[in-house]
This record gives structure tokens, C-alpha cells and sequence, in this order.
């Protein structure tokens, strides 16, 4: 479904696709306003190495309408590869300038925060409702429930029809849920947002302006959350792969 008539487009890395826009969140207004669903993926080095593992997870991403480059590996690969004028548009970013541009344009439009522990989502609700009132979230669920919440979920779903709806559940089962339940909301938009909801509840932190600009947020995380260690060891991997895919198709 993705279209775009700018000059940059559709990139392969690692033979998944990225898609370079200058203003992702004014696309995905359009898609908002014509009721055109879409999934959209925040596409990072680590989820490239899961989707090298996981072809169910690949194929999910081939099909995305829109995948984002949220990593910076991602981002480098493209600059220094493909010799692109790219900048990192992390998922949290993405949905901060989403919400701010539908509460000034399209105020009607019905919001759902799915994913985190037991009371964060409600929270993150909760702190954009106090700092954007006329945001229209009609729901929230908890991202740990039982398999008779989550049919209760889906029903849920189904009756309020929202036409934004962030999954935060981390990667890749975010990306798998939204695959297996988009047909409930066909119209809406949906976005992965991985640990959104804790920055917004106020349980995390995100890293400082000066390691994000430099493009080691990554280290700031791995501070946080020292348990995520052996997930990391996907980045030189990755450069390392990424070098190899590209001499190939050169």
C-alpha cells in the first residue's frame, strides 16, 4: 500500500524494506483520514537479525506498509551504502509527533494504547490526556493478561472500531499480534511502539539528547536494562552482515 511520489522511496536492507519519506506522521494522517489501514514497523538492527530467524517475522515486515528507520545501524546502512540523506525517526518520536499533529488536526480521531504491565498503559493514557485534553483514547489494555482477557480484548476491539492503535509489546511479538489481529480493525492505523508506554508512564527514561544524536541511545538502554546484553550483540552482526548483503547486490 505504501506510495510515495518523493525522490527517495524504498530501500532493501537486508532484504527488507525501508521506506525514506520527509514526513512520515503527515502520511499516516492521510491514511487516518481516507480509513486506509495500515501497519507500520520501527525497523531497527535487532529486529533485523530477529527476521533473519523468523521468517514469519520477515514476511510481516515485507508486507508492512510502512517500515521506518528507527535504528541507527539502520540508519548508517543507508547513508553510508546508499549514500542517502537519512535521519533516524525512532518509533516514540514518531508517535509523540503523531498524536501532537492528530490533536491539532484531527481531534475525532479514536485512540487505543494496548501493551506494558498491569496500569501502564492507562497511565501513559492518562499523561496524554492531561497534556493534550481534546485527544480522543478510547481504551487501554495491559499487555499481560490471561487467554480469556485477550478474547475479551479482540471483542473489545471490534466494538470500538479505534482507527489509531499502539502495540507495545516489545519486538517481535508486537509485530506477530498486529499481523494475527489487524483483520478486527481493518480501517485503523497500527503501530508498534515497543517500551513507549513506560517513557510516557514515567517508569523509564529515555537516554540524553547528546548519546540519541550521536546514535548510541542503544548504550543508555543497555544501562538501563543490563539484562538485554546478549540481545545487543545483534548490532555488530549486523554491521557485519550488512556489509556482505551489500557487495552482493552490487
Amino acid at each position: 500500500m505504501y506510495k510515495s511520489n518523493e525522490k527517495n522511496g524504498k530501500f532493501s536492507v537486508l532484504g527488507l524494506p525501508v521506506h525514506l519519506m520527509s514526513n512520515y506522521s503527515q502520511w499516516l494522517l492521510e491514511c487516518l483520514r481516507k480509513d486506509q489501514g495500515a501497519h507500520v514497523i520501527t525497523l531497527n538492527a535487532e529486529m533485523t537479525m530477529q527476521a533473519e530467524k523468523n521468517q514469519f517475522l520477515a514476511k510481516i515486515i515485507q508486507k508492512a506498509d510502512l517500515v521506518v528507520p528507527d535504528g541507527a545501524g539502520v540508519v548508517l546502512y543507508l547513508r553510508y551504502l546508499f549514500r542517502q540523506t537519512v535521519k533516524r525517526c525512532p518509533g516514540i518520536d514518531l508517535a509523540e509527533k503523531l498524536l501532537q499533529e492528530i490533536s491539532q488536526q484531527q481531534p475525532e480521531t479514536k485512540i487505543f494504547f494496548y501493551g506494558g504491565a498491569t496500569g501502564v498503559a492507562v497511565t501513559a493514557a492518562e499523561f496524554w490526556q492531561h497534556k493534550t485534553p481534546n485527544l480522543k483514547i478510547i481504551g487501554t489494555h495491559s499487555g499481560y493478561h490471561s487467554p480469556e482477557q485477550e478474547i475479551k480484548l479482540q471483542q473489545t476491539l471490534t466494538q470500538l472500531q479505534p482507527q489509531l492503535i499502539f502495540v507495545g509489546l516489545g519486538v517481535p511479538r508486537q509485530e506477530l499480534w498486529i499481523a494475527e489481529n489487524r483483520h478486527l480493525c481493518p480501517q485503523a492505523v497500527w503501530v508498534g511502539v515497543g517500551g513507549s508506554f513506560d517513557i510516557w508512564s514515567g517508569r523509564k527514561h529515555r537516554a540524553p539528547s547528546w548519546l540519541a544524536n550521536n546514535n548510541l541511545e542503544w548504550l543508555y538502554r543497555l544501562y538501563q536494562e543490563p539484562w538485554r546484553w546478549r540481545r545487543m550483540l545483534a548490532l555488530p552482526e549486523f554491521v557485519l552482515k550488512a556489509f556482505i548483503y551489500r557487495l552482493t547486490i552490487i
